[in-house]
């Protein structure tokens, strides 16, 4: 196999990362909240309900801004139902997913979930612009954030919460361009709709951050024309807008799936595009970031197969989504987390979806324990060393033949500079069967010693942690990892996630 080689060098940057790359999503969805997050009873409960052998998780797996309630349950949502005593808060059909939501988790209990993770949970709530509109929005938003002397602000203080929410961000509805989305609409009714919400919103507060909904995927047929449209109205009144994406082996073709991050680099470049062309069409100075606000792996034909077949009867919190994932699922989904940060010049949000039991790093049983998905590992790990300054990774790599993408690198690479002068290269190896030596020239750069190369992968890419086998999948030390004479040297095992530390 030929060398794979990259050079550091602390003169070009991509840019620096945004706390908010390392968001989640809770939606009330399947287990996600209940026995998920929520489960008075469970041996682990707080007083809240809350299990804190999840809170435990969560905070380990070092998740900031959280979106909340959806998803496509949002478009159904009634924010009055979800405040107040519980046991007073009304019963509905979630036609999302053709669930019954009890909403006995609900705004405040959401509210208090992110303050005992700790002060880099932030919230990042959805309003309902599918049923819902500009009036709604407004009173919850009033409700949250006004501190006193409003009919809606007193109301939150009799509901024993005397201190204001404090929301900054805020969706402005989800994948409204999804024939799928209670309420759906054109990109010229959305467009429209979002930008009197947003304008009446900044009425309460010029200073909250907004985010328009942008395509559910790329290969929507409305790409890069609903962006275009929807800007068109709401360029000067939004900060971001949103991309979703979600990857899995189509018809057994590995080898694209292992280059998913391909597409989604192609899909943040296009809309970065996009917006930045019709900013130049209102000839305005201002950039619009995005907000890849969902985004995993997710075998969603298996979901297809559930949702046709007609076997959904509108039970509380059924097992919906809760794919376990394997090796190769985390190798793919520690590329998509290279893509991020190869692009947090302009993407400065991302929401993983899910954060519990539904495509999530995080399972749990009711009743009994919560354990590490494979995917857990490169969040972490990511989340923990991947702040600071993106460096600019131009990698020359061996290539392989697929399908869907043409020729594609088997190495996916990037570089993050701490504060302090410390490196972190995030790299995978896609080649299913051979290890690939690396080369990393370091120039500029005062780094003298590996402090650690850490390795996800396994002998068998199929390996999965279980409940009865839940530390199955674990990274571990690789060894042979070299720096000397201002460059580093390593093998990358076949199909692995590999973070280097160097000081």
């Amino acid at each position: 196999m030929h060398t794979a080689r990259l050079t550091l060098d602390p003169a070009f940057t991509i840019g620096e990362v945004n706390p908010r790359l390392f968001g989640s999503f809770v939606e009330h969805l399947g287990r996600c909240v209940y026995t998920g997050v929520f489960e008075p009873g469970h041996p682990s409960a707080d007083e809240a309900g809350l299990r804190t052998d999840v809170l435990d998780l969560v905070r380990e797996l070092g998740v900031t801004a959280i979106r909340y309630p959806g998803g496509n349950f949002v478009s159904g949502y009634k924010w009055e139902d979800s405040v107040g005593p519980a046991e007073d808060r009304p019963r509905r059909l979630d036609l999302a997913w053709r669930s019954t939501e009890t909403n006995r988790f609900g705004l405040s209990e959401y509210i208090a979930f992110l303050r005992k993770i700790g002060p880099q949970a932030e919230p990042m709530m959805a309003v309902n612009l599918g049923t819902r509109g500009v009036a709604e929005a407004l009173e919850l938003q009033e409700y949250a954030n006004h501190p006193s002397g409003t009919t809606l602000a007193e109301q939150r203080i009799a509901h024993g919460d005397k201190d204001p929410f404090g929301i900054r961000l805020w969706c402005l509805g989800n994948e409204m361009d999804g024939p799928w989305q209670t309420g759906h609409k054109t990109a010229e009714e959305y467009g429209r709709l979002a930008a009197e919400t947003a304008r009446a919103m900044r009425q309460i507060d010029p200073t909250v951050e907004l985010v328009a909904c942008g395509s559910s995927s790329q290969s929507m047929p409305t790409f890069a024309d609903w962006e275009a449209k929807v800007l068109a109205e709401t360029y000067d009144l939004v900060d971001y807008i949103s991309l979703h994406a979600y990857y899995e082996p189509q018809d057994g073709d590995v080898d694209s799936f292992l280059a998913s991050a391909v597409d989604m680099e192609s899909f943040i470049e296009n809309v970065v595009a996009t917006c930045d062309h019709i900013g130049a069409k209102l000839k305005s100075k201002k950039k619009i970031n995005l907000s890849f606000d969902e985004w995993n792996v997710w075998y969603i034909s298996g979901w297809h197969a559930i949702e046709n077949s007609g076997a959904r009867d509108w039970a509380e919190a059924p097992r919906l989504l809760e794919d376990n994932y394997s090796v190769m699922d985390a190798v793919v989904f520690g590329s998509l987390l290279i893509a991020l940060l190869r692009h947090a010049d302009r993407v400065t949000v991302a929401c993983l979806a899910q954060l519990v039991n539904v495509i999530a790093p995080i399972l749990t049983e009711p009743g009994g324990p919560a354990w590490r998905q494979t995917t857990f590992f490169p969040f972490a790990q990511a989340s923990k060393h991947g702040r600071g300054t993106v460096l600019d990774v131009r990698v020359d790599s061996p290539t392989y033949t697929t399908a869907k993408y043409g020729e594609a690198d088997l190495l996916h690479a990037t570089a993050v500079r701490a504060d302090d002068g410390t490196v972190t290269v995030f790299a995978v190896n896609r080649s299913r069967t051979e290890a690939l030596p690396l080369h990393i020239g370091l120039t500029g750069l005062d780094l003298t010693s590996v402090v650690e190369h850490s390795v996800l992968a396994d002998a068998d890419p199929d390996a999965r942690n279980t409940l009865a086998d839940p530390e199955r999948v674990a990274p571990h030390p690789a060894e042979g990892t070299v720096l000397a004479d201002g460059a580093l040297t390593a093998t990358l095992e076949p199909l692995s996630w590999n973070v280097i530390r160097l000081a």
